[in-house]
């Protein structure tokens, strides 16, 4: 049983102590995926469990067990954690995503949060320096 110290603050039984009982078994492929994925989300499992509308327990379970999950929580999972489903499976997905990357993409996504008006705008400019750079060559 976890208790809370409030009189002494450095007691390992604090309040602080985010990760919940360590696991006794070394996870499975597929849960150390779930998990890892999870976190570069920066989500803890209830918040993945409330994206998932299921239970935290049942996230927990995904991760420590050895689970076969059906195709549509494979796809919620991928569609939730920002990751294609090949990544759960294993597969290096070596195919390059559409769209622009790194800076490219981090710059777009400001410019779809502008009004209509002013991302055509900013389209109608890059569009014509493409048009100028392929004329030059």
């Amino acid at each position: 049983m976890q208790a809370d110290s409030y009189i002494y603050p450095d007691c390992p039984y604090s309040w602080a102590m985010s990760q919940g009982r360590p696991a006794s078994t070394e996870r499975p492929k597929l849960g150390e995926q779930i998990a890892k994925a999870r976190q570069q989300a920066g989500l803890t499992q209830q918040q993945l469990a409330e994206k998932l509308n299921v239970t935290q327990r049942i996230v927990t379970y995904w991760e420590r067990e050895a689970v076969g999950l059906r195709a549509e929580q494979l796809a919620g999972l991928a569609e939730a954690l920002g990751v294609s489903s090949d990544y759960f499976l294993g597969r290096d997905s070596k195919k390059r995503g559409t769209g622009p990357v790194g800076k490219a993409r981090q710059l777009f996504d400001q410019v779809s949060q502008l009004p209509r008006s002013q991302q055509q705008r900013i389209l109608n400019t890059v569009e014509d320096m493409l048009v100028a750079r392929q004329t030059r060559k």
